[in-house]
């Protein structure tokens, strides 16, 4: 069976950017006959500074937020990546196959490290590691991820190929899986960089808890151009990321939209995604806001999904101490 892994960190924000890029296409994958892993790394999420008792709400936000739009956790293995030891205990063991140089090379890492000097934090430079450990613990076979994560999966697969090579077959090579449409949903404020939640401006991205007031009020301030036809361009970036977004949570197609605004400006078309964006938010606000009431139930999925979890990665590790020597 095939089995498929992703992951988010948790943040007081997801977008939906998180939504379309991550958590959507795992919930159309419950339909497909494969082995389905989301969790939450919370570890990643400490590489920069978290305030504990925030830490701890954005997990169960995160949790909420994936039950609301549809991941079932009868089909879905939904945990917490702190609960499963293994994956730090693998990062270790990879760390001593990894080079400096191909961690120095990781474009994210030096996005986030830039004018940071010597204050950045080892686990920001390293933590490619720990994701590729997230990866191969599970003989993940796809690994559906945004166009910016797709070195990271690379690097997995290189480790994976060098552990095996070195030790005798033990992981499976996973497969990085790009979604065509609505993979890299761009910045509203910055059509040439994708929509992020640590963006310097809010106006940049779109909350899956943003109201109807600031929807309207981030769409109308996007970034668009000089033109005054509405159509799909990849000269017109700011235009065609709003029609790609205005696709997506209508499901209606690029060619149909552009009809519909043949003869309208912008104007009329920002009011128009803006009401399809809240219209498509509105009840997941709501379940979020409903499961948030359940802590106990929350806890109890994620205890449940560790458990499925954890059975899986001790297999893996009593395998991989033995390939490596210390298994007495």
């Amino acid at each position: 069976m095939i089995r498929i892994l992703t992951a988010l960190q948790p943040s007081g924000i997801l977008h939906i950017g998180n939504l379309f890029g991550a958590i959507e296409p795992m919930v159309r994958l419950q339909a497909e006959k494969s082995e389905n892993l989301l969790f939450i790394v919370d570890y990643h999420a400490i590489t920069v500074p978290q305030d504990p008792a925030q830490l701890r709400r954005n997990i169960l936000f995160a949790t909420a937020t994936y039950l609301a739009v549809g991941i079932d956790p009868e089909k879905t293995i939904l945990f917490q990546q702190s609960r499963i030891s293994e994956h730090t205990e693998l990062a270790w063991i990879l760390n001593c196959l990894v080079h400096m140089g191909e961690l120095e090379r990781m474009t994210q890492y030096k996005d986030k490290a830039r004018g940071k000097g010597e204050s950045v934090s080892v686990g920001l430079f390293d933590y490619p590691v720990l994701m590729a450990a997230d990866i191969l613990l599970y003989d993940t076979n796809i690994v559906p991820v945004g166009e910016d994560q797709k070195q990271h999966v690379e690097l997995a697969r290189d480790l994976a190929e060098r552990f095996n090579s070195r030790f005798g077959e033990t992981f499976v090579i996973p497969q990085p899986q790009i979604r065509k449409e609505g993979a890299r949903i761009m910045g509203l404020d910055d059509p040439e960089k994708k929509m992020s939640k640590s963006a310097p401006s809010e106006k940049n991205y779109i909350s899956l808890m943003d109201d109807e007031a600031t929807v309207l009020k981030k769409i109308k301030s996007a970034v668009t151009d000089s033109g005054s036809t509405i159509s799909y361009e990849q000269n017109r970036p700011g235009l065609a990321n709003l029609l790609t977004i205005y696709s997506l949570v209508t499901e209606k197609s690029i060619d149909q939209i552009v009809a519909e605004y043949e003869d309208k400006g912008y104007g009329d078309f920002k009011i128009g995604l803006a009401g399809a964006v809240s219209a498509y938010l509105t009840p997941i606000q709501e379940k979020i806001n409903g499961f948030l009431k359940d802590e106990r139930s929350l806890l109890a999925i994620l205890d449940q999904g560790a458990t499925r979890a954890k059975t899986i990665a001790a297999k893996k590790m009593e395998l991989i101490r033995e390939k490596i020597g210390v298994r007495l």
